[in-house]
C-alpha cells in the first residue's frame, strides 16, 4: 500500500526572495509517521507542497519510490500522493459525500463517472474518520473542524500509497484530534507513508516513528521522536523551556510540557 518519498537538497525560494528553506534531505519509509515540527514561517507548509508535487523546489529534487516526481504527470502524482492542506472551508454549498467523492478524481478517465465502486469507497472513508452522519450535509454547514475531517476523508478515498497531512489537527476539539491520531495511527499500520506537519510535539510522540524539527531555514534535528524531542532541541527550536514528562503506562509514552507560560527572546 505504502510507498518511499525522499527529499534530496532541495531548497525553496519564491522569485525574488530570500530561501523558505534551504538543503534540507530526508527520507520517509513505507509505512513510516514522519513527523515535521518547527516554528511558524519555518517552511513546513511549503516542503510538504513540494513533496506533494504542487510546486518545484529550486533546487534539489523529490523521489517517489526512487523516481523524481518532476518527470511525472500530475494525474500519476495524485493517485499516488494524497494531500490534506489546512482548513479553507469550501464557498460552495457542495454535499460532504461529493466532496469525498472527488478524491477518486485521479483514478477516473477523462470522461468517466465515479463507479459504484468508487461510491463505496468514498463511504469506507467517510466511515474511517467517523463521519458517516455527515454524508448528506452541505459543506457550507459544517464546523471549520468538521470540514477539516472532511479533507482527510477525501484523501483517504484517494487510496494514495502517501499520506501528506499539513496541521490536521490545528482546528479539532480534543475528542477529534484523539479520532484523526487514530486515523493516522491505524493507516500507517496497513502501510500508508504518512508525513505530519504538526504544532503539537505531544501529538508526534504519540503517533511518529521519525521526527525532523525544522528552525532557521533548515533542519535542527531529526531521528526518532524520544531522542529528538527533548528540552535542549525544544529550547532551541522554540525559545522555551519544556519538560518531557513520562506518563509511566506500559508502553512508555511521554508528553512535553511547557515550564513556565512565557517565551524567551
Amino acid at each position: 500500500m505504502g510507498s518511499r518519498i525522499s527529499v534530496e537538497d532541495i531548497t525553496f525560494n519564491y522569485p525574488g526572495g530570500a530561501p523558505v528553506f534551504t538543503g534540507i534531505t530526508l527520507t520517509v519509509d513505507e509505512g513510516c509517521v514522519y513527523s515535521l515540527l518547527g516554528p511558524n514561517g519555518t517552511g513546513k507548509s511549503t516542503l510538504l507542497k513540494c513533496m506533494a508535487g504542487l510546486i518545484s523546489p529550486s533546487h534539489g529534487r523529490v523521489l517517489l519510490d526512487g523516481h523524481d516526481i518532476a518527470g511525472m504527470q500530475p494525474h500519476e502524482i495524485a493517485r499516488r500522493i494524497g494531500f490534506v492542506p489546512q482548513t479553507q472551508v469550501s464557498p460552495f454549498p457542495f454535499l460532504v459525500r461529493d466532496i469525498v467523492l472527488m478524491g477518486r478524481a485521479a483514478h477516473l478517465g477523462p470522461f468517466s463517472t465515479p463507479s459504484s465502486e468508487d461510491e463505496e469507497i468514498a463511504a469506507d472513508a467517510l466511515d474511517r474518520i467517523g463521519i458517516s452522519h455527515l454524508a448528506e450535509r452541505p459543506c457550507t454547514e459544517i464546523s471549520g473542524g468538521e470540514w477539516q475531517l472532511v479533507l482527510i476523508a477525501r484523501a483517504i478515498a484517494q487510496r494514495p500509497g502517501i499520506l501528506l497531512l499539513d496541521e490536521p489537527t490545528s482546528h479539532l476539539d480534543l475528542g477529534n484530534q484523539v479520532r484523526v491520531l487514530n486515523v493516522i495511527r491505524g493507516l500507517a499500520e496497513d502501510g500508508m507513508t504518512i508525513v505530519v506537519a504538526t504544532h503539537f510535539p505531544d501529538h508526534a510522540l504519540l503517533t511518529s516513528s521519525q521526527v525532523a524539527i525544522m528552525k532557521n531555514q533548515r533542519i535542527l534535528a531529526m531521528g526518532g521522536p524520544n531522542e529528538v524531542i527533548n528540552e535542549d532541541t525544544m529550547r532551541r527550536a522554540y525559545g522555551t523551556d519544556v519538560r518531557i514528562v513520562n506518563l509511566g503506562d506500559p508502553i512508555n509514552r511521554q508528553i512535553c510540557v511547557p515550564v513556565a507560560g512565557w517565551v524567551k527572546p
